[in-house]
This record gives structure tokens, sequence and C-alpha cells, in this order.
């Protein structure tokens, strides 16, 4: 098959290239292009591959879900694959899987708190290029929400739930959340109530609210020019209107919406035999100035694998787990903390106070010299593996997009990372994180 062919050659001529141009690796810059439809977009130019990969980020993520509709964003973003009206007609969810095998192309669409994603990967050859966008318009544009399709997919996401139920670790990160979020809308998950009450009118008027596109930003990385990334995008929301009805605006996250700092502390009784532990509170944003500061500081901390503190406090010289680990979530209104472990229940207790202070020690002391430096080090020579193919130059285009961050972030980045020093890592770190905020779910111990 000439498809068949040219994905081959693709595959070759990329392998091909790889091999000279891994010594070589050079930044390529970000582009912006005009605006459309009130759309932001963004190019990246790469000759590696005869493939282009596309990114539409709305701002239509769960955050926005009503309270007695959680789950509700998940659903409109998941049923947009199951059918469309096109130019040429209505697809079912049949034809649009046969159309996006018969291109030999991704198209998906995810969900998260803050924003809906849709990604198109193919070839970038133009016939081929230009029906994966016809589709991918359709179905971002005019997605039919046919009502059985929604009472099965209703009834599949209501199995899931109850699935979850029995998860350990799906129950504890759905009280975490809530505990560290509170009031805030961030600290909602959907339940089988919640997903029975959505219906084919809430999706249909959730989707005119919000896919439009002064909500949308479009992030290109590929084998394509300025002109031929400003046809994909125009090609994108030809469909898609430019604005409408006013919004309410998200409440401004306040720590007086989380619960109490007395309740800053659930025990959850569950059958396993292993205890599962979390800690944390929200944190700073993604253009946050002490964002650097924080990614070095938890590399020492708990990101480092074997070389972080927590590692060798909890296992290394306690041998209470197999694996400990924090990190920093940063969002675009708020982030989080996370700091997590899993032990036997009987030495639940220990495993946390060694978390907690050791986590307390590295607020109040820093990480040393020689700790600061192998971690800089590190991320500094690891940094080019996080841009080495379109998908992951996509995801950080798609974030400094996303965050309204400078175009020349990833020049700078591991020039950011250089100039951290040991002040600024001690002083982010009490500024942003203090242990008496520490929210903790302690899962699989029963209540004394």
């Amino acid at each position: 098959m000439l498809l068949n062919k040219l994905i081959k050659q693709a595959c070759l001529t990329f392998v091909l290239i790889a091999v000279v141009s891994t010594s070589a690796h050079a930044i390529l810059p970000i582009e912006k292009l005009d605006s459309f439809k009130g759309a932001q977009a963004y190019l990246v130019q790469t000759k590696s591959l005869p493939m282009v990969d596309i990114e539409i980020s709305i701002d239509a993520g769960d955050r926005y879900d009503p309270s007695a509709k959680s789950g509700l964003a998940t659903v409109v973003g998941q049923l947009m694959n199951y059918g469309a009206k096109s130019e040429k007609g209505l697809l079912n969810e049949a034809q649009i899987a046969d159309e996006i095998a018969d291109l030999g192309a991704n198209l998906g669409i995810s969900v998260s708190g803050e924003r809906a994603i849709m990604r198109i990967r193919t070839l970038s050859r133009k016939d081929l290029r230009d029906r994966a966008v016809q589709l991918a318009s359709a179905m971002l544009s005019a997605p039919t929400y046919d009502a059985k399709i929604l009472a099965r997919e209703k009834q599949r996401m209501t199995t899931a739930l109850l699935e979850s139920e029995t998860k350990p670790e799906s129950v504890l990160d759905r009280r975490f959340r809530k505990l560290v979020y509170g009031d805030y809308p961030l600290a909602n998950s959907p339940t089988v109530r919640s997903i029975a009450n959505i219906s084919t009118t809430d999706l249909q008027q959730f989707h005119r609210q919000f896919y439009r596109g002064d909500r949308m930003i479009v992030s290109i990385v590929g084998d394509v020019g300025k002109v031929e990334a400003a046809e994909i995008v125009q090609g994108l929301l030809q469909r898609v209107p430019q604005s409408g009805p006013a919004i309410a605006k998200l409440p401004e996250f306040e720590r007086s919406t989380v619960e109490p700092l007395s309740q800053r502390e659930v025990t959850i009784p569950f059958d396993t035999q292993q205890a599962h532990i979390a800690m944390g509170m929200t944190a700073v944003t993604r253009s946050n100035p002490d964002y650097f500061p924080l990614l070095v500081g938890n590399y020492v901390l708990g990101s480092g694998g074997f070389v972080s503190r927590l590692m060798s406090e909890v296992r290394e010289k306690r041998g209470l787990a197999y694996s400990v680990f924090s990190y920093f979530a940063p969002g675009k209104d708020v982030g989080i903390f996370q700091a997590g472990v899993q032990t036997k229940s009987d030495q639940a207790t220990l495993a946390l106070e060694v978390m907690s202070s050791t986590i307390a020690q590295f607020i109040a002391n820093g990480p040393m010299q020689s700790e600061l430096d192998a971690a800089k080090a590190n991320l500094i020579n690891g940094y080019p593996l996080r841009i080495d193919n379109n998908r992951k130059l996509l995801d950080n285009v798609s974030s400094i997009a996303w965050n309204n961050l400078p175009l020349d972030t990833m020049d700078v980045w591991t020039k950011q990372v250089e100039m951290v020093s040991l002040d600024q890592v001690k002083e982010a770190f009490q500024k942003n994180l203090a242990m008496d905020r520490m929210k903790i779910v302690v899962l699989g111990v029963k209540n004394k």
C-alpha cells in the first residue's frame, strides 16, 4: 500500500537523521502565527520527519463542570470521537475510525482539570494532511452527540467509576484532591449520580459555550512552513465561532476555600495489604518566578530517584517502601505539590513520620551545595531528552502557550536551571510550602 510505503520511508528518514543530529542538537524557535477566529497559533518547523503534530488546547476543562454534573466536560470531549457533521454529511463513529485508520493518522481528545486537548498526528503530505484537518474540523465544530451513544458511554463510565472504588489509588486520589482544593472546582470528581445527570442538551450547550476560537490555542510541530501552518489553523477553525456569550469567571483560589486545618489529615479504612499515603498542598503556577528553584530543589527532595532525600530516608536507611516520591505540578491558575509512598499497613505511621520529617527538614534547611550541583547537572544534561522528538516538542510548545510564557522558554531553560542558587531554593520552599498547611490522606489503615 502507498500509505505503508510512505510511513516506512518516513521512519527510515527519521532514523538516519537522528543518527546524524543527536550529537549536534539545536533548539528550534517557536514562531507565532497570525491569530484566526480569535485563537492563538504557534509553529515549530522540523524537517527530520515528513509528519506534522498538531494540538488544539481549549479552555474547557473539568473545572467548568456544574457541581451536580461533574464529568460533563470529559463527556463532551470523549463523544466528539463518535459522530460529527462534516461538509460532506454526517459521520458516525465507525466512519470516523475508518478515516483515521485509512490516513494512518492519530486523532484523539483528552480533558484535564484546566483544558480540553485535541491532538492530531499525520503525514505532512498535503492531500493526507488536509483530510486529517477536515476530519478534525468536523469533530471540533459539529459533534452530533447522539442520545444512544451518550447512554452507552454513561453506562461505560458508571461501570468504570464503580470499579475505581475498588482501587486504592483512585480512592486516594479523589480524596486527596478534595482535601487540597476544598471548594475550588478542581476538587470535584465525577460520581455515578453526576454522570447520570448529564443529558445531550447539556453536552450541546457546553460545547456551544466553550468550544470557540477565543478560547483556543493551536500548536503545530512538524514538516510544514508558516504558510502551510496558517492553512492548517484556518482549516481546523473555519467552522468554529470566534466568540460567544460571557462565561462566568472561575473563583480565585483562596486558602479559605480549603477545609479547616483541623481536618487536614484523613484516614480511610480500606481492604488492602499496602497503606497508601499522600501528602501535599496547593503550590505555584508555571509562570511563577519560584518555578525553577522549586524544580531544582525538588529533584534533591523527591524526584531524583535513588539520589533523592526521600528515597534515602524512607527506603535506603529504613526499608519502609520500594518507592517514595515528591513532585510539583504547576498549573495555569493554581499548582499542587504532592509527596507519596506505599508501605505495609503496620509501617504506615513510621513511614509518614519519616516522610514528614524529611520534607520539614528540607523546607527549613534546603539542599547541600553538592546536592544542588548534582541536581542541576542532571536536569541540564537530560534536557535534550525532553525535546528530542515532535511530540515532546509539541508538549513544550503547548505548555509555553497555555501558560503565557516567553517564546524563548526552551532556549533559556537550561540557563534558568543553572542560575538557581542555594538561597533561592531555600527561600522558595519556605515561601511556598509549610508543614502545618500540608494535607494528608492515609488509606489502608483502620481508624483506632
